[in-house]
């Protein structure tokens, strides 16, 4: 096979092309589990004969609820596609309510589950989903029917003849998946993506990889139910990368060591907890070696790609690079060449501190409809512009409205929204899909980001106020975990902010500060509240008068996924935390 058309080709290119002893690995108690790219595939076409033969038919839902990626769930993916059905992937951490609405809604048939957390989740509203016909687990559960049943079956099957006759005729402009947006706000929205759609952003993303293909390998942890991992592992799989699954992302650090990967993808608050701790490290060196370690990391904060800060930073760094930041690469497996960050919007000085240590992060952007890469940033022929999202994708046109909307249209762009003929006309016009962002594209061709549109709001003097540009500068002081502006026909924007409670206590302990026992007794802290004062203020230097935080209320919870603060994947719910925290929203307007 020379090409691939269809997301099941991927396998098939590979075997020809890379053939792998360790296409996938996953960690099954303490013992790493391989799986080559030949039973890859022969597992693939067992569970597409089973499936068959259990009736799935070609336009089918399957739904699949992993808690952390794995081998089956590749395995299952393909062998659904092979055979013309859709796959339904849902975020493990949502609600039951939710599980319920997206698999009625989808109409799935059959559900997919990784163990029995989600299985109880899910055995708790299945009887209200009379189309489910049936539960197959990837761990052994008792009283779960066993997805080893679906490959004993298949292997008993004996209709692949039937099963190639089905791929041959399946066309690249049909449907693959559902992919449920997580929704800031109201419930989530089926987008609808077709092999083309993710095939065309994987073949347009291949160019921006610098590494030797059939030679990598990778670490993958974050949720392969969203499209960025999703098709980066379709990617990683059609450049002949080995595939290893991280356990958690609790056990990242001893997963790193044993695995060593060449290539990650993060999303920045993965970075951010990173940099936490080896801050959190190099403050408890003492003497020379601490001064050393502030010393980089100052140096590193005033990083620029391809030697832009002269030789003689250069040479700084070089020796930063050698006495300090070489312990960072030791701490990430010894191996680590790129990382690729994508989902929320990456702090400059993350890029800068990593990109000073040889670790340089690529920045990239999309969205699930988008398959999801528009624009994505490479470390070669001067690609990387740290503050930007890189530049565009050959295959894909983008262009900035009049409002500085990001319209964009190409072959990866998805169909629309299942069931939503109304959402749909309102994102596509005219042919293209409104993202929803506010960007610009410079001389250069890079793209920035500095906005969402639906965010932007106005206070009662009619001025204009882009919230995510402020939060995001905001967030680079260390003492602000999260911030959401506020103040849509307020007198004045405001901010709800949630410390960095970490980063406090350590900051207590230096200066001596008695923060109390509770989260409570912290945000009411006078030390407390004037330090993190003085964050905002030198920060708001950078902003006009009006969009300015003139008062801000700290807040003593974390904001979680399971809190319901953060959609899963980590953008903000400015309804709920706003109905969460209309009593500090009431006392800064004095309402």
């Amino acid at each position: 096979m020379s090409t691939i058309l269809r997301l099941f080709d991927i396998p098939y290119y590979q075997q020809k092309n890379y053939p792998l002893k360790k296409s996938f690995v996953t960690k099954y108690g303490n013992q790493w589990v391989a799986t080559s790219t030949d039973e890859y595939i022969d597992k693939a076409n067992a569970v597409s004969r089973a499936l068959h033969a259990m009736g799935i038919r070609k336009g089918d839902k399957i739904a699949v609820i992993t808690s952390a990626n794995r081998t089956e769930w590749h395995i299952l993916d393909i062998g659904a596609l092979q055979i013309g059905a859709v796959t339904v992937p849902i975020y493990p951490t949502i609600s039951a309510e939710d599980y319920e609405y997206i698999i009625k809604h989808s109409e799935s048939t059959y559900v997919f589950v990784s163990d029995k957390e989600i299985l109880a989740k899910l055995d708790s509203i299945k009887f209200n989903i009379p189309k489910l016909r049936g539960i197959f687990s990837f761990d052994e559960i008792p009283g779960c029917a066993n997805w080893k049943k679906i490959l004993e079956a298949g292997y008993e099957a004996r209709n692949q003849q039937e099963i190639e006759q089905i791929k041959y005729y399946i066309d690249p402009k049909e449907l693959a998946s559902i992919i449920y947006t997580s929704g800031t706000t109201g419930r989530p929205k089926g987008v609808l993506l077709t092999h083309e759609n993710i095939v065309s952003n994987i073949l347009g993303s291949e160019p921006r990889v610098p590494f030797e293909k059939g030679k990598y390998i990778s670490l993958s942890f974050l949720p392969c139910c969203h499209i960025f991992e999703r098709m980066i592992l379709y990617l990683y799989q059609y450049l002949g990368v080995s595939i290893h699954f991280a356990e958690s992302i609790e056990k990242i650090s001893d997963n790193l060591q044993e695995v060593k990967p060449d290539v990650m993808t993060v999303v920045p608050r993965v970075l951010e907890k990173v940099y936490d701790k080896i801050y959190h490290k190099g403050t408890e060196l003492s003497g020379i070696k601490k001064t050393l370690f502030f010393w980089a990391l100052k140096l590193g904060h005033k990083f620029e790609p391809y030697g832009a800060n002269g030789g003689w930073y250069e040479f700084k760094l070089k020796i930063a690079r050698k006495l300090i930041f070489s312990k960072w690469h030791a701490a990430l497996g010894g191996n680590l060449k790129l990382l690729v960050s994508g989902s929320a919007p990456l702090q400059p000085r993350l890029a800068r501190v990593f990109g000073a240590a040889g670790i340089p992060v690529m920045e990239g952007y999309g969205l699930t409809e988008t398959s999801p890469v528009i624009a994505v940033n490479d470390q070669r022929n001067h690609g990387w512009k740290i503050g930007t999202v890189g530049k565009i994708l050959h295959n894909i046109e983008v262009k900035i409205a009049d409002d500085g909307e990001i319209l964009c249209k190409g072959p990866s762009i998805a169909q629309g929204y299942y069931k939503e003929q109304e959402k749909t006309a309102e994102a596509y016009i005219d042919g293209y899909f409104h993202t929803g962002d506010i960007g610009e594209i410079d001389t250069q061709g890079f793209l920035k980001i500095t906005d969402r549109k639906k965010e932007m709001f106005k206070t009662s003097g009619g001025k204009y106020v882009a919230p995510q540009i402020i939060e995001n500068a905001m967030k680079q002081s260390r003492f602000i975990e999260q911030i959401m502006v506020i103040g849509e026909g307020e007198r004045m924007p405001a901010a709800l902010i949630q410390p960095n409670f970490e980063f406090l206590k350590e900051w207590a302990n230096r200066k001596g500060v008695n923060l109390g026992f509770s989260y409570d007794e912290v945000v009411k802290n006078n030390l407390v509240i004037e330090r993190i004062q003085e964050e905002v203020n030198e920060i708001n230097k950078k902003f006009g008068n009006w969009e300015q935080i003139k008062k801000f209320e700290l807040t003593p919870e974390i904001w979680s996924i399971e809190g319901t603060e953060l959609t899963p994947t980590l953008k903000l719910k400015r309804k709920v935390i706003l109905a969460k925290y209309q009593k500090l929203y009431d006392k800064i307007y004095k309402k």
